[in-house]
């Protein structure tokens, strides 16, 4: 095809959307003579990485990550903390159950009453009076019974009323048994009757009588508490005891994901059909699955109720023990199962191009094989820049000294919340003005600039986080489109392909580039940021409307603070849920938009070394210039690729759906977990991501060769002159046009 036989262009549409790219002999590829550029952006993204490091430094120097695994006692003190008096004395105790029952409870998140560290929790009914009593024929009760005290006693010769005044021992205790390092009651059923250490009723200590509900409801209350403190401890805990298992399931990922990779080198065409097979395979296994749990659970007792009835829990094994969660898990499947089967269907002619191109994306890693390893380096930066991030976090969040707050059984103190001395609050006018009110520990702090601007460290721990993932990615992809490129680029193939282009490009990138890759990033990592605000400040405003008055839960009829129904907000206003929603989908389709053009200028700016905005430019404007070109892929080649990341996903899915859930016995015995889709999730995610960072190796590979491709229709014509560089056979599928054939070694 010679210069004659092309359309002429429209003026209008050459100035509006750039000139094209003109014939240059001299052309070879990536521009090997270049000069730093965006230098401003790289030196701010110096400095922050500087102000990131000295930032890690001052929260390891404050922080104490030990605070978040041990539970505190009153005083603030570890238990089981190795190298202290509590280093045997692992569990905490409370003194009064009863007082937990507060209203004051849920709005300070802290039971109103002593809490000390013990080494086993009581397995016996016994109060302060029977010890007395006891005392002289049977001294091994006060002897078992001082134990729970802030302090061993000789004998117990003080009377009951100072021995609660001074807050020294517990009026009574009871039989309980350790959970999350707390002792609770141990209540059973005994004939339908709910019972504590075989007891329905039972002496409080303080000549009340007391029964197993009303210390049920206590307990319960200090549940809430533990729901909303240690969440977090019980995650931990299941992290701490599956992490092995994590890691081998994210390398099993990797392992699989290469040699999906190494396979598609040979047989894209017939992978693909792997792909799709095994993709409608985990789902029809899914829908299966669903629907032997619903069978199974037809007629069991309670499994009829819907999920309205039973309400928000936080055990999601209860939602598992109804017929209606599987049904609806049923139907979600068949229909993402029918969306599949479909999209084949309709789309099996854009398939055999995108087939096309991955087979010629093949050709160029069986040329750069180097290219296969990178997602690696991609891995163990991402990886130092979550732990990272995630460390610097934790001992932010533990920097500081105890604070101790002033919280009131009833709640009817006007100096409740306020903070205190617990080594002097017994003598202050306060505890004689609010009796009953407790001096106890809260959580860390301190009234430092440092203690002062933690929240804000936090905002900027996690933008640099974000700036830095960001910078991981742009990185990788600079350094992929240049290997790719100087592939592309050679008349013959392999003789002309530089030697070490993957370390080459990467060379370029980090000695030229940084600034311009840190430049997108950065706007990337804004976007970003403002979208999480924006999550933030909406679940925050949820919570307001639904927080107008000091407490916000529903007491049982006849307590103090209860609120009816009708107190909290109805709904929120419409137009202020619909601004929000146009905000975040607004802010989604931009980042998406602004991923898309990076993607392509970091294609240009490894070809030929402009800033990231001319680069941004030149790509926009070479791709509107070949929209109809941009419309046959219309992203049929990532559709692939997402095949084939859901079937590795859901491979290593069902593995850890079986080894968490405990169904390998007679294989491998699974780990007891107190939520065992805290590591389901973070395996399936985490394959996800290592499968997404494999499979992008190919994604970038096609796109800068259908960058290079459309480069090459504007500078040759198919002449002897000017021949193309683009393989004959994909030049026919995407051009549908004849070409001169090149002398070049395939």
């Amino acid at each position: 095809m010679s210069d004659k036989e092309k359309p002429p262009d429209n003026n209008l549409e050459a100035k509006k959307y750039g000139d094209p790219r003109t014939f240059d002999p001299d052309f070879k590829g990536p521009v090997v003579n270049r000069s730093c550029t965006d230098v401003l952006c790289f030196i701010i993204f110096i400095l922050f990485i500087i102000g990131y490091i000295i930032l890690g430094l001052i929260a390891w120097v404050h922080g104490d990550p030990r605070r978040v695994a041990y539970p505190t006692d009153s005083q603030g003190h570890f238990c089981g903390q190795k190298g202290t008096p509590n280093e045997n004395k692992s569990i905490l105790f409370y003194f009064n159950l009863f007082s937990c029952t507060s209203p004051s409870v849920m709005v300070n998140l802290q039971c109103p009453t002593t809490q000390i560290c013990v080494s086993k929790c009581p397995e016996k009914f016994l109060t302060y009076v029977e010890t007395q009593l006891l005392y002289k024929n049977d001294k091994t009760s006060w002897t078992y019974y001082s134990q729970f005290c802030k302090s061993p006693f000789p004998k117990s010769d003080r009377s009951l009323s100072q021995i609660l005044m001074d807050d020294d021992c517990p009026a009574a205790i009871f039989p309980s048994k350790p959970f999350l390092q707390r002792c609770f009651p141990d209540f059973s059923t005994k004939n339908g009757t709910l019972t504590v250490g075989n007891k329905t009723m039972f002496e409080d200590g303080k000549g009340k009588t007391r029964n197993a509900g009303e210390l049920r409801a206590a307990a319960n209350r200090i549940n809430k508490i533990l729901d909303a403190k240690s969440l977090g401890m019980r995650l931990f805990e299941d992290y701490a005891t599956t992490w092995y298992w994590i890691l081998m399931g994210l390398i099993i990922a990797m392992l699989l994901s290469w040699i999906f990779l190494i396979l598609l080198r040979f047989t894209a065409g017939f992978l693909f059909w792997v792909f799709m097979s095994g993709v409608v395979g985990v789902i029809g296994y899914g829908i299966w699955h669903c629907y032997k749990e619903y069978n199974n659970l037809r007629g069991r007792q309670n499994s009829h109720f819907t999920i309205y009835d039973i309400g928000i829990q936080t055990d999601i094994s209860m939602y598992l023990q109804l017929r209606q969660t599987w049904f609806a898990f049923m139907i979600i499947l068949c229909i993402l199962e029918a969306l599949v089967i479909l999209t084949l269907i309709f789309l099996r002619n854009r398939i055999r191009i995108s087939i096309a191109l991955l087979k010629e994306g093949s050709k160029a890693i069986r040329y750069v094989p180097t290219t296969l390893i990178y997602p690696v380096l991609t891995f163990t930066f991402l990886s130092i820049c979550i732990c990272y991030w995630a460390v610097t976090a934790v001992y932010l969040a533990t920097s500081g000294l105890p604070i101790y707050k002033i919280i009131a059984p009833a709640g009817q103190c006007k100096h409740e919340n306020k903070t205190c001395d617990p080594e002097i609050f017994n003598t202050t006018e306060i505890s004689k003005a609010c009796p009953g009110a407790q001096c106890i520990f809260a959580f860390y702090g301190g009234k430092s600039v440092y203690h002062q601007y933690i929240p804000t460290l936090q905002i900027f721990n996690l933008f640099v986080f974000l700036w830095l993932i960001n910078f991981v990615f742009a990185l990788g992809q600079c350094t992929l489109a240049g290997a790719f490129a100087s592939y592309y680029w050679a008349s013959k193939k392999p003789e002309d392909i530089p030697p070490y282009p993957l370390f080459t490009a990467f060379g370029r990138a980090i000695r030229y580039h940084t600034g311009s890759l840190a430049f997108g990033s950065l706007i990337l990592a804004l976007i970003q940021m403002f979208r999480i605000v924006l999550e933030y400040l909406d679940k925050r405003l949820k919570v307001l409307r639904t927080r107008e008055c000091k407490t916000c839960w529903l007491s049982e009829p006849g307590e103090v603070g209860t609120i009816s129904r009708a107190a909290a907000p109805e709904s929120q206003n419409n137009i202020s849920k619909f601004l929000q929603c146009c905000l975040k989908c607004c802010f989604w389709c931009l980042e998406k938009a602004v991923k898309f053009l990076n993607r392509n200028a970091y294609v240009m700016i490894a070809i030929y070394g402009k800033n990231f905005c001319r680069s941004a430019r030149d790509a926009f404007n070479l791709l509107i210039r070949n929209v109809l070109k941009v419309a046959v892929m219309d992203k049929v080649t990532d559709f692939v690729l997402i095949l084939g990341k859901m079937l590795v996903t859901g491979c290593i899915g069902v593995l850890a759906f079986l080894l968490f859930t405990e169904r390998l016995p007679i294989l491998i015995e699974g780990p007891s977990l107190n939520y065992y889709w805290v590591p389901l999730l973070t395996v399936v995610i985490g394959s996800y991501l290592v499968a997404h960072g494999f499979f992008s190796v190919y994604a970038m590979c096609i796109d800068t060769l259908f960058i290079c491709f459309c480069e090459d229709l504007e500078r040759n014509d198919g002449s002897t002159e000017k021949p193309y560089f683009i393989a004959p056979t994909l030049h026919g599928i995407l051009n549908k046009k004849q070409l001169v054939p090149q002398k070049q070694k395939e």
